[in-house]
């Protein structure tokens, strides 16, 4: 299972996504949702893999 954690330009968690059930999913839903999430404010986000307990990895949703 696997979420995105969306946070702000200092790194802090301003909330998560619902749950996927693997990592192909959530990353689908990311192409197709990342500009909705800026428009929101969110600048960063983090792939956390619930099932290990980590970080998969961060990226920023700037477009440049």
């Amino acid at each position: 299972m696997f979420e995105w954690r969306y946070l702000d330009a200092e790194g802090e968690e301003l909330g998560s996504s619902g749950g996927f059930p693997d990592q192909a999913a959530a990353e689908s839903w990311m192409g197709e949702s990342w500009a909705d999430l800026v428009e929101q404010g969110i600048q960063e986000v983090a792939l956390f893999d619930l099932q290990q307990g980590q970080e998969a990895y961060r990226m920023g949703l700037s477009e440049t």
